[in-house]
């Protein structure tokens, strides 16, 4: 049925951009002492998240609590804002012209990492992320949502596009993440946008 309206479904970390944002966000606002000494005191929890033993949405939430708790919902975005000025780099070439060439169509960028960093990226595409939890004005370093991996994705996309028959569902996607959604999806593209080695 390919008279069908097409949306056009994009991970972020690893499919548009090179490498994780969430970790380049870290260094950019608390530098890299912050980000080691984190790792260091998440260590363990980390290893057991690799090993598939420890859920991945409390570990990162963890990491993200003792690098943000505390700060203002102001300064946070302000942050996201510069991030995605100063790092243009961190985004594939590949991606941005491919989402160019379809930007006319709907676009929505579906992703684990919190959508206050990834929507300065691309301001006028819609962005379901992870959401975080802001009591007074202020980071509580708890998610409001489920971490957006793996059948999230899915269930993020439904919410927002519930009447399924109604479009042609293009994916792509990079990781063991975004394989619910790679196969919910009429046309799936898995790590797509790399650039062609010499």
């Amino acid at each position: 049925m390919m008279d069908r309206k097409r949306l056009y479904v994009f991970d972020f970390d690893g499919t548009l951009t090179k490498r994780d944002s969430l970790l380049a966000f870290i260094i950019f606002v608390r530098g890299w002492k912050m980000l080691l000494l984190t790792f260091l005191r998440y260590s363990q929890l980390l290893v057991l998240m690799k090993l598939g033993l420890y859920d991945n949405g409390k570990a990162k939430e963890k990491v993200f609590s003792a690098c943000f708790k505390g700060m203002s919902l102001t300064s946070f975005n302000d942050y996201c804002q510069r991030f995605a000025e100063e790092n243009r780099s961190l985004l594939r070439e590949q991606a941005v012209l491919y989402i160019n060439k379809v930007r006319e169509e709907t676009c929505v960028i579906i992703s684990a990492s919190v959508d206050n960093w990834v929507q300065p990226f691309f301001p006028d595409i819609r962005v379901l992320g992870t959401q975080i939890e802001v009591v007074d004005g202020k980071l509580t370093g708890k998610f409001t949502t489920p971490n957006c991996y793996g059948p999230e994705k899915v269930r993020r996309l439904l919410g927002a596009y519930p009447e399924r028959k109604d479009y042609y569902l293009v994916a792509f996607g990079d990781s063991g993440g975004d394989r619910e959604l790679l196969d919910y999806a009429d046309e799936a593209y898995y790590q797509p946008f790399r650039e062609k080695r010499q």
